[in-house]
């Protein structure tokens, strides 16, 4: 289990946060994150910064761009890569399936 991995956290609306997340990533192409896991969304590029809600199962994230940070172990092997999916919001590359151990997005 990976320390961005999180089972649960209160007061979130899972359905919300889902359907927001998948919509706007489906409109401009989107990648998934990995199978069976809910996947932390931080303030920064690293563990070190706060949660700032929690991706539930079956997500789907645009990429705007990529920076690095932290590195974490995950599904898709280890990575100091993450991923900006929205202002303020960023989640290890090692949980979204790029389908590339580099970039695939500019570089924030």
């Amino acid at each position: 289990m990976s320390a961005d991995q999180l089972t649960d956290i209160a007061g979130e609306d899972e359905n919300t946060t889902a359907e927001s997340v998948t919509t706007t990533a489906a409109a401009a192409g989107s990648y998934p994150v990995a199978p069976g896991y809910r996947l932390n969304v931080r303030s920064g590029p690293g563990t070190g910064y706060s949660v700032v809600r929690v991706l539930p199962e079956g997500s789907r994230v645009q990429i705007y761009c990529q920076t690095s940070g932290t590195r974490v172990s995950g599904p898709y092997g280890t990575s100091n890569i993450w991923d900006n999916i929205g202002s303020g919001q960023y989640v290890s590359d090692a949980y979204v399936r790029t389908g590339s151990d580099g970039y695939v997005a500019p570089r924030c």
